[in-house]
């Protein structure tokens, strides 16, 4: 199994958490990297087996300096191990009075996966028109991180995105949330469990960690009517066409 977006830098003890992940079958983690700093955090958790890093500056930090530092970001995507740019987007919910500072933010850094050949891994909340609009005109990869917005999946299925889901599908009033993922092409779905944050139902109110992706694909494969295990192989074969995973 992959865990397809954790902040392990977050973590108290990464290290231990990534033995509780391979413990349970959890072998890949792609670790995420949010300002600079964490960044430069996740690239060292790299040296770990079978983790790998999606590097950017979120949209919380559009306002800040941080979004300055964006020819640093760069440079630390030449990484061998870095696999995508980001989380990057837009979320109104939280940064409503800096919407033109996080489109500015967004539209760079998509530009920076394009020029890279990257995937852009995207975080999205309250801002559905214009990540759509943004995306409309971008030609490669796109993955839906924490995919929470299903009015976006008929045009992220028009397109060919991938939709990754976290611990807040398993919720008891996420029906919405199911539902979309039972819509998604096989080949486009994707686990994660946006570790340290969103734990799913059966450890809810705990830090969240890579071992509790095995929660997450037990709730998506029950809406999908398949099979756990089938379910974990074809998500661990969609993260490697996505991500090119050795």
């Amino acid at each position: 199994m992959i865990d397809t977006h954790a902040h392990l830098d977050a973590l108290e003890a990464p290290e231990s958490a990534l033995d509780r992940a391979r413990a349970v079958g959890v072998g890949r983690v792609i670790t995420i990297g949010t300002g600079i700093d964490s960044c430069r955090r996740a690239l060292e958790l790299t040296a770990h087996n079978g983790i790998y890093a999606s590097l950017g500056i979120d949209p919380h930090q559009a306002a800040t300096g941080e979004a300055a530092r964006l020819p640093e970001l760069r440079d630390l995507l030449e990484h061998p191990k870095a696999v995508a740019v980001g989380e990057a987007g837009l979320d109104y919910h939280y940064g409503s009075e800096a919407k033109d500072e996080q489109r500015r933010l967004f539209f760079a850094q998509l530009g920076l996966a394009a020029e890279l050949g990257l995937p852009i891994v995207v975080h999205t909340r309250s801002a559905n028109d214009d990540t759509e609009t943004m995306l409309r005109d971008h030609d490669g990869i796109v993955v839906m991180h924490c995919f929470s917005e299903p009015n976006l999946l008929a045009a992220g299925l028009e397109r060919g995105w991938y939709f990754s889901f976290a611990g807040n599908a398993t919720y008891p009033k996420a029906e919405a949330l199911r539902e979309a993922a039972a819509a998604v092409p096989a080949d486009r779905i994707l686990a994660e469990t946006d570790s340290p944050y969103l734990a799913p139902q059966p450890v809810r109110g705990r830090p969240n960690e890579p071992a509790h992706v095995v929660h997450t694909l037990a709730a998506l494969a029950e809406a999908r009517g398949e099979a756990a295990s089938d379910l974990a192989d074809r998500i661990d074969a969609n993260a490697a066409a996505a991500f090119r995973l050795p």
